[in-house]
């Protein structure tokens, strides 16, 4: 179970690396790509943050999170940046891609009787 500061840091971190990553996305000329950060969760210690990332189109998503694994430490150093009045240390920063939606579409779909996964098998 998360605690409170727990929760806090998260909903800090969340934040920030949404408008970091969208930026760099931005200026990087990626202007028809989406991200999100979904969710993060951060270890009992506070050293460890795991972010999952929602990615719009969904085609681009695993390769995306490929590369902003890549980056990640430059991430880190800008997070420092904008969180060093709210944290002491910014947690190691691990990224995933978040395919909730996807499958959620897919659930829908074979609802929908689009896609049927018992006889499409």
């Amino acid at each position: 179970m998360e605690t409170n500061r727990q929760k806090k840091i998260a909903g800090v971190i969340q934040k920030d690396l949404g408008n970091i990553i969208s930026k760099m996305l931005k200026d990087a000329g990626h202007q028809n790509i989406i991200i999100s950060v979904t969710k993060v969760r951060v270890t009992p210690d506070l050293l460890q943050a795991k972010a999952y990332l929602s990615v719009f189109p969904e085609s681009h998503g695993e390769d995306l999170v490929a590369s902003i694994n890549e980056i990640k430490n430059k991430i880190k150093h800008q997070l420092s940046q904008l969180t060093k009045n709210q944290l002491r240390r910014v947690p190691e920063l691990e990224f995933f891609n978040d395919d909730t939606q996807a499958y959620l579409n897919e659930i829908e779909d074979a609802f929908k009787g689009i896609n049927n996964p018992l006889k499409d098998n």
